[in-house]
């Protein structure tokens, strides 16, 4: 289904792994993209940029989220701060002023479940998000909290991001440098499949928040015996408990399962398949092996 006004210009904001993957696929498609150098919370910059450029949509992908991981974040916080919650709220309603419809991508990291419960049901859209314990996902939570009220906004929440490459940001880069692993069910966004779904919503100007998340839940161990499997033979790992997890952190970690039932509901309206994660899982994988990953 094509989008009653086909959008041309598309202005990205941030330049980083998931920022990169997206203008790829919006150049391929025939898109028009910038990409704006303006910091998100200086409003004179990205007010200058929002009208010389007068995009049809822009793409929020903006933020913090640290690296190795987001422990980095509890030592930044301002940084974190300015960037995760002013930033985003800056952008967003300077797009509203502008009549902007604007894609954020945030994060589904602010929803925790007890894992020793086997009948919780999973989060929708609809659920209050329960989770602030690390600051980065504190500072996601305060951002959704702020922008989620704008008319002109498509919220994507995303959680573990994983991709066909070995960037350092991709989930499964990280599992790969780790000796041991805790391995619990959880929820996941695998890129290949839901991104392509993430620009349909943009191109349709659709709004409120979507949990951007890979049908059913899956665990570490099932990702490493995957890339064992076609990618890397040598692979080792250990499993611990999340009490031993703990110990090694900064900040404690979350482990949601979501229904993205809006998601594919959604996207199927708009002649799109959202593959569930074990075959999302399985033909990145194989793709990682085509390109010589090792």
């Amino acid at each position: 289904m094509a989008p009653v006004n086909d959008p041309k210009v598309f202005l990205i904001f941030g330049n980083g792994w998931i920022a990169g993957q997206l203008k790829d696929l919006l150049r391929k498609s025939g898109k028009t993209v910038i990409t704006s150098p303006a910091r998100t919370e200086n409003r004179e910059q990205v007010l200058g940029d929002l009208n010389l450029h007068k995009p049809d949509r822009v793409i929020n992908c903006a933020g913090i989220r640290g690296l190795p991981n987001v422990d980095w974040c509890e030592d930044h916080k301002v940084e974190t701060m300015r960037s995760n919650v002013l930033g985003a709220l800056n952008l967003v309603d300077c797009c509203f002023q502008l009549g902007i419809h604007i894609t954020h991508v945030g994060s589904a990291c602010i929803f925790d479940r007890d894992i020793t419960l086997s009948d919780e049901k999973p989060f929708t859209e609809e659920d209050e998000p329960n989770y602030s314990a690390s600051w980065f996902s504190r500072s996601r939570l305060i951002c959704e909290n702020a922008i989620s009220h704008y008319p002109n906004l498509l919220l994507l929440r995303i959680r573990v991001p994983i991709g066909a490459d070995l960037n350092p940001n991709n989930l499964i880069t990280k599992l790969m440098k780790y000796d041991k692993l805790l391995s619990v069910p959880a929820s996941g966004s695998i890129l290949p499949n839901l991104l392509p779904g993430a620009i349909l919503l943009s191109e349709h100007a659709e709004t409120g928040i979507y949990n951007l998340i890979s049908p059913e839940p899956f665990t570490n161990n099932e990702i490493m015996e995957l890339v064992k499997k076609h990618v890397r033979p040598s692979l080792t790992w250990e499993n611990f408990e999340l009490a031993d997890q703990n110990k090694v952190l900064k900040a404690p970690r979350c482990n949601p399962i979501y229904n993205p039932a809006k998601l594919v509901s959604k996207l199927a309206e708009l002649g799109y398949h959202v593959k569930n994660s074990h075959e999302a899982l399985e033909d990145l994988v194989l793709e990682m092996k085509q390109k010589g990953i090792k």
